[in-house]
């Protein structure tokens, strides 16, 4: 064997060795991509899906920041407050319909500097149309002022509600644990865990008018009342009124009788708005069994609404109010700044 040959042989030899280490390279994994938060758009803007699920979250509140005033007793009485609210809402599909739940937090701070407590605001579960938990029911709903007062209701309830293309229907059965403009605490009339009662409304929009029938009947003291809210788009803002019956006093409400309300929401520009609004209570007092005996009173008002920017909004109101159980007229109001998000 000749040098040239040895030096043949021994370059195939390193080529096959070096063919055969190249086929048992190791190579090294790809990073497996991050999982980054997924818009979901089937509910509506605003929510993302929680991630490594199928649930969509959309969190969202405000803070808010007022000035009180009134010159009740002939004083010029004023009052800062700050109220901050969070909410969570949740929702995801399943055969059953949209599954969804509603959490929200609400806390406010006034006359100290310690703060006040965390409160449930509403905490409640939805299926489809049927709606279970803490919550503000349907009489919450009032005219867009703030002159009004229509009734409210914070309450542990179960019911369904029908939402169709202009029509929408409910029915739910509340726990009830007072009369509607009395204290839960130390009044006689408080209902502990027995008060129980019914409310169904009917709504719906055609064209510019909309209308909400509503009834609610209190089983703690056989007695109930109507109301009924109609709108329309007139000219550059909303036409709205209100009428409300009680057959007595009950949780659903007890200021009068019978009460009627209108106001005028003028939308000036996209950024203000003013609305003037009236309201008449007729038969305001009432006995300890809740029968209304006599005595009126009303409102007059005006609010104004202007929206800084975007996320940010201030209100302006001031009331002045007449009324047989007080020996004088008070005039009221509050300065208003909030950011919403």
């Amino acid at each position: 064997m000749n040098l040239k040959s040895l030096l043949l042989g021994s370059a195939a030899a390193l080529a096959a060795v070096s063919g055969a280490h190249a086929a048992d390279a190791i190579v090294a994994a790809e990073p497996e991509p991050l999982e980054y938060v997924r818009v979901c758009d089937a509910f509506g803007t605003g929510y993302f899906y929680i991630p490594g699920t199928e649930t969509c979250l959309k969190i969202g509140g405000y803070v808010r920041f007022e000035v009180q005033w009134n010159d009740t007793d002939g004083d010029n009485n004023w009052n800062a407050r700050t109220r901050a609210l969070l909410n969570f809402e949740t929702k995801s599909d399943t055969e059953y319909g949209a599954l969804g739940s509603y959490i929200a937090l609400r806390t406010w701070a006034e006359e100290d500097y310690n703060g006040g407590n965390v409160e449930i605001d509403e905490a409640y579960i939805t299926l489809g149309g049927f709606k279970v938990g803490y919550m503000y029911n349907y009489w919450d709903a009032d005219l867009s002022g703030e002159t009004d007062d229509l009734g409210s209701n914070r309450v542990n309830a179960i019911g369904y509600n029908y939402t169709g293309s202009t029509i929408s229907a409910g029915v739910f059965v509340d726990e009830l644990s007072k009369r509607y403009s009395e204290p839960t605490q130390g009044a006689n009339n408080a209902y502990g865990n027995d008060g129980v009662g019914v409310e169904a409304q009917v709504s719906g929009a055609f064209g510019p008018v909309s209308a909400a029938l509503l009834g609610g009947y209190d089983f703690h003291v056989n007695d109930g009342s109507i109301r009924l809210i109609l709108s329309a788009d007139i000219g550059p803002g909303t036409l709205s009124g209100a009428g409300i019956w009680s057959s007595g006093a009950n949780a659903y409400y007890d200021l009068a009788e019978w009460t009627v309300a209108v106001q005028y929401a003028a939308k000036l520009n996209d950024k203000f708005s003013i609305t003037p609004a009236f309201q008449y209570w007729d038969s305001i007092d009432y006995n300890t069994a809740g029968n209304f005996s006599g005595g009126d009173a009303w409102r007059a008002g005006v609010t104004l609404d202007y929206k800084v920017t975007e996320g940010l909004t201030s209100k302006v109101s001031v009331q002045y109010t007449d009324s047989d159980n007080s020996d004088d007229s008070v005039w009221s109001g509050f300065v208003r700044l909030q950011r919403s998000f």
